[in-house]
């Protein structure tokens, strides 16, 4: 099967025959950031990203800074949803797109949207062809000049944005990436995180990246290629990341939630990994890795090396 992608030009023509104006609105800022204009977390719950925000007043040494689109793509996760959404908002960046689209969830996500409504660029809830249909119309409608998308289980740390725009701006990198934590929920206690070398084009098959922790410019954006439902992530990086200059910041920069419907802890999503898998290696897509085992050699040792040479390899989870 030959890889199809959608055009977003057309998703976003149906948007607006539909009546929606683009590009679309910022999400407002106020002086001292969102902190005390958003409604309370439910069940008052403390620390990031609910009673804490990100200092506004750390993005006025610039006059200006980009525009950052965020997608969520949402379904039946209103037990993390809000977590997710304030960690967008309260980053409290000055120049921020944020874009919800859920696919008809009836388990309370709407009411969670709604919720925070008036401090979101656009949402909808209606029902779809699944996760890479929803973010392929969630970017049909960016207008920013970086992109990232958080899965509705996932969130961001304090900071990240602060951090990405940052390095965008200072190396002129079209994709900037970072570490990510994992959050075991039904344990709840942060497990083992993903930590990584920087990624060179010979390793690209090699599955390294932490998807929240993912960044890139308007430039080099392409569709999803939505015949997939777990890979969606690792496909699109082959297509986007690899030729393109890029920059990993060694920090974590995300939490990744693993919890039991969780698509890459889930065993009942096992035969969709392996419809993934035939799809991506199919010699109309990408083929298969005759030297699959050199190159996994190579990467671990590799890996191996830079770790032997790192001065403390705890010190990036101190930041």
């Amino acid at each position: 099967m030959a890889i199809e992608l959608p055009d977003l030009l057309a998703y976003r023509a149906t948007y607006q025959s539909e009546g929606i104006e683009w590009p679309l609105k910022t999400v407002p800022q106020v002086k001292g950031g969102l902190l005390t204009q958003l409604p309370s977390s439910a069940g008052n719950k403390t620390g990031w990203p609910h009673n804490e925000q990100v200092d506004p007043e750390l993005y006025r040494e610039k006059a200006h800074w980009p525009k950052l689109t965020i997608v969520t793509p949402s379904y039946q996760q209103a037990e993390f949803l809000e977590r997710t959404i304030r960690s967008v908002l309260l980053q409290n960046y000055p120049n921020l797109e944020y874009i919800i689209i859920d696919g008809g969830s009836t388990d309370g996500s709407v009411a969670v949207i709604q919720k925070y409504a008036p401090w979101l660029s656009f949402w909808e809830s209606t029902g779809d062809r699944g996760q890479g249909h929803a973010i392929n119309k969630g970017f049909s409608l960016a207008s920013g000049n970086y992109y990232g998308w958080i899965n509705s289980d996932d969130y961001y740390l304090s900071m990240a944005f602060c951090k990405v725009l940052s390095t965008f701006q200072q190396t002129r990198a079209a994709f900037v990436y970072g570490y990510a934590l994992n959050f075991i929920e039904e344990e709840k206690r942060f497990g083992k995180p993903s930590i990584m070398e920087p990624l060179l084009d010979y390793f690209i098959r090699i599955p390294a990246l932490a998807q929240p922790a993912c960044f890139w410019c308007e430039s080099i954006h392409q569709p999803l290629w939505e015949a997939l439902h777990c890979a969606l992530d690792y496909e699109l990086w082959l297509r986007m990341v690899k030729g393109n200059k890029r920059k990993l910041i060694r920090q974590p920069l995300a939490v990744a939630v693993q919890h039991n419907e969780a698509k890459t802890h889930n065993p009942d999503v096992k035969a969709k990994w392996e419809q993934d898998h035939l799809l991506i290696c199919d010699e109309s897509a990408y083929g298969s890795v005759p030297t699959w085992n050199r190159i996994i050699f190579l990467y671990r040792l590799r890996s191996k090396i830079y770790k032997w040479f790192r001065l403390n390899e705890n010190d990036w989870y101190n930041h």
